[in-house]
C-alpha cells in the first residue's frame, strides 16, 4: 500500500485520537428583556468545563455593522466599553452583566470561546438577543 494510501486513515486516527470530532456546544437563551435603568443578565453555558477556559470573549452585534468586542479573556474589558458592561464566569458558565440598561443596549449578544479540549482551536459560540 502506497504512503497516500495511508493518509486518510491516519488523518481519521489523529482526528479520533485529539477529540477534534467532537462536537462543542454553548447554549444561551434567544432573548431577554429588562427595563430602562435596569440590571440584566445573559449567561452562557457550555458542553464542557474545556470550553473558554481563558479565552472567552463576549461580542455585541449591532445591525448594520460588525461584532464589536466588549470583554475578551474572560473579564479584561475593551478600550471604549462603557463600565456598564461586566462578564463573570464560573465552570463552565459565563455571565455579561449590563447595568443601568439602555436602549441602546437592545442588540444581539454573543459569547465565543476556545474548546480547550481539542488542540485544534476550534471556536464555538451562542447568541441571543
Amino acid at each position: 500500500m502506497s504512503t497516500m494510501a495511508w493518509s486518510p486513515l491516519l488523518l481519521t486516527l489523529v482526528a479520533l485520537c485529539t477529540g477534534s470530532w467532537v462536537q462543542a456546544v454553548l447554549t444561551q437563551p434567544p432573548s431577554m428583556s429588562g427595563s430602562l435603568g435596569q440590571t440584566v443578565t445573559i449567561s452562557c453555558t457550555g458542553s464542557s468545563n474545556h470550553i473558554g477556559r481563558g479565552y472567552g470573549s463576549w461580542y455585541q452585534l449591532i445591525p448594520g455593522s460588525g461584532p464589536r468586542t466588549l470583554i475578551y479573556g474572560e473579564t479584561s474589558q475593551v478600550s471604549g466599553v462603557p463600565d456598564r458592561f461586566s462578564c463573570s464566569r464560573y465552570g463552565n458558565t459565563a455571565t455579561l452583566t449590563i447595568s443601568s440598561l439602555q436602549a441602546e443596549d437592545e442588540v444581539d449578544y454573543y459569547w465565543a470561546a476556545y474548546d480547550t479540549s481539542s488542540n485544534d482551536g476550534t471556536v464555538v459560540q451562542a447568541g441571543g438577543k
